[in-house]
C-alpha cells in the first residue's frame, strides 16, 4: 500500500488528532518552519512538502504520532540534525516529519561494564565529551560528529576517520528501542539487542535497525559499546604528493605491509585551498595531494610504526614525508578534513560522492575520478577515508548553471558504476537515502533485493515508514 497524499481535509485531522495528545509545543504547522525542517544536506536531493512535524521529546510522543499517522495512512519520516549528505531525511508529499533532534537525555555512563544508555537525539562529540569525564571513549566519529546525533549516525551506520582501525557505528550498538509497526503494531515500542558483550539469541534485529535510515521504524534509545580511553599522544605522519594516484599506492603499500593506523585519511589541493581560504588554518598546499596517518599504538612501537608509515609513503613516491612534532599543525591538518565539506560548499553546489571500494583498487579507482572529471569538464574534489577505501569525490558546480548540472549527475552515476566496477559499493557511510538508490539497485543481487523488499513489506506493511527512501 502507498501513503496517501495529505488533501484539505487529512491535514486538519491530523493536527486535530495531534493536539489531543500532544503538547501544543510538540507540533508544527508553520510552513517556513516546516520548509526547514523537511530536508537534510543533499542538495541535489528532491524534496517534498511536509503536511505537520512533531519535536518529539520523549519516546511517548514518537509512539502517539506513529499510531496517528498509521490511523491515517500518512507517511512518516524521521529526522535528527539533518546532516544527512544523501537525502534520507527529506521529506515526501504530505507526510509527518517525526524530529528526535530535542531527545538529548544520555540514560546512564556504566562503567563497570564499558557502556552507556542515549536519546537519538544527542550530538555525537557530546556524548565522546561526557563519557570522556568517566575515562571512556566512543571511537566512532563521521566527520560532522560536533553536529549529528547518534541517532542519524545509527540510521546510516556512519563511519569516520578512525574506523579503520576501530570500526563502524554498527560495532558499538548493543542494543536499542525503536517504534515500529507491522506485527507489533504501529505506534508500539520494542527492545532489540542486548546490554551484554556477546549474544547470539534470536536473528539480529538490532543490527538490521542500524543502516535503515528510518525505513523499518524510529530509534529512541540506543545501547553503546564504549572502550577505555586512549593514552598517550598520538603520532602523525604526514605525505604529499604530486599525484592522487600515487597516493593511492601510497595507501595499498602502506596496508599491505600490516601498518594499522588509527586514520589514513587523503586530500586533495582543491580541498586544501578551499579550506585555508575560508578558515586560514595556515595550511600549504603545495601537493597534488596529502596523505594524513595518525598512529594512536603507545610507547616505542607507535613510534617504530609511525616511522614504518613514512617509509612506505617515500617507497610509493611521496614528494616528502615526515612525521609531524608540531601538535597544533597535525590537529589544524585534521581539522582541514573535517571541513571539507562546508568550504567546498562556499564554492558553488556540491554534488557528494560515497563510494568503497577494496583498498587494493584505490589507485585505480583515484586514476578513474579524475578521467571522469576531465571526461565531463567538471572540477572534483577528491577526500577520502583513504585506509578503508572510502572514497568521497565532491562534484563541484557552479549555482545555476543547469549544463554543468546535467554533467555532474552522469558523473555520479559512472563514478557508481566505476566502483562497482572494481567491486566495490555505492555508499560507505552516508546511506542511501534518495541520491544512491538507483546505484543500489545496480549493486544487489536480485534475490538479496527480493529479501530485502520482503524484510520491509513484513515490518511496514502499511508502508509508511520513510517510504520511496533506500528500496
Amino acid at each position: 500500500m502507498t501513503p496517501q497524499s495529505s488533501t484539505a481535509t487529512t491535514v486538519p485531522t491530523l493536527v486535530e488528532a495531534l493536539g489531543r495528545e500532544l503538547p501544543a509545543d510538540r507540533i508544527v504547522i508553520d510552513p517556513a518552519v516546516l520548509q526547514s525542517m523537511s530536508h537534510d544536506e543533499a542538495q541535489w536531493a528532491v524534496v517534498g512538502t511536509p503536511a505537520v512535524a512533531v519535536r518529539a521529546r520523549t519516546e511517548s510522543d514518537v509512539r502517539i504520532a506513529v499510531r496517528i499517522a498509521a490511523d491515517l495512512a500518512l507517511p512518516v519520516v524521521p529526522r535528527g540534525a539533518g546532516t544527512g549528505l544523501s537525502g534520507g531525511a527529506n521529506a515526501v508529499d504530505g507526510c509527518l516529519i517525526v524530529d528526535v533532534s530535542r531527545m538529548t537525555e544520555i540514560l546512564e555512563i556504566d562503567t563497570d561494564n564499558l557502556t552507556c544508555m542515549v536519546q537519538p537525539g544527542i550530538v555525537n562529540d557530546d556524548l565522546k565529551a561526557a563519557v570522556a569525564e568517566h575515562g571512556l571513549w566512543y571511537p566512532p566519529d563521521p566527520a560532522s560528529a560536533p553536529w549529528s546525533t547518534i541517532g542519524g549516525n545509527v540510521a546510516t551506520n556512519a563511519g569516520g576517520l578512525c574506523c579503520l582501525k576501530y570500526g563502524v557505528t554498527r560495532d558499538y550498538v548493543l542494543g536499542l528501542r525503536a517504534v515500529v509497526g507491522g506485527p507489533a503494531g504501529y505506534g508500539n515500542a520494542v527492545r532489540l539487542g542486548r546490554r551484554t558483550n556477546k549474544g547470539v539469541a534470536g536473528y539480529d534485529l538490532t543490527s538490521l535497525m542500524v543502516g535503515s535510515e528510518g525505513t523499518l521504524g524510529i530509534i529512541t534509545e540506543i545501547t553503546l559499546r564504549l572502550r577505555p580511553a586512549r593514552s598517550g599522544a598520538p603520532r602523525t605522519v604526514v605525505g604529499a604528493f604530486s599525484g592522487l594516484v600515487a597516493a593511492g599506492r601510497a595507501v595499498a603499500l602502506a596496508i599491505s605491509r600490516g601498518l594499522e593506523p588509527s586514520a589514513l585519511e587523503l586530500l586533495d589541493r582543491t580541498c586544501l585551498r578551499a579550506v585555508e581560504d575560508w578558515k586560514h588554518l595556515g595550511i600549504e598546499a603545495d601537493a597534488a595531494g596529502l596523505l594524513l596517518a595518525r598512529i594512536d599504538t603507545p610507547s616505542a612501537a607507535g613510534d617504530l610504526e609511525a616511522d614504518a608509515m613514512a617509509q612506505a609513503f617515500d617507497d610509493a613516491g611521496a614528494m616528502w614525508a615526515t612525521r609531524s612534532t608540531d601538535a597544533v599543525e597535525a590537529e589544524a591538518l585534521f581539522e582541514a578534513r573535517r571541513l571539507a565539506y562546508p568550504a567546498l560548499e562556499r564554492l558553488g553546489s556540491v554534488l557528494t560522492e560515497d563510494i568503497c571500494v577494496p583498498r587494493s583498487k584505490l589507485p585505480e579507482m583515484l586514476a578513474r575520478i579524475e578521467a571522469i572529471a576531465s571526461e565531463h569538464d567538471l572540477t572534483m574534489s577528491t577526500i577520502a577515508h583513504a585506509g578503508d577505501g572510502n572514497l568521497h569525490p565532491l562534484i563541484l558546480t557552479p549555482v545555476g548553471d543547469d549544463a554543468a548540472r546535467a554533467r555532474a549527475q552522469l558523473a555520479f552515476e559512472e563514478l557508481i558504476d566505476a566502483a562497482l566496477g572494481f567491486g566495490g559499493t555505492v555508499t560507505g557511510e552516508h546511506g542511501v537515502g534518495l541520491l544512491k538508490r538507483s546505484g543500489l539497485l545496480r549493486e544487489l543481487d536480485p534475490g538479496s533485493l527480493l529479501m530485502q523488499k520482503a524484510v520491509k513489506h513484513a515490518l511496514d506493511p502499511l508502508n509508511i515508514f520513510n517510504p520511496g527512501k533506500v528500496l
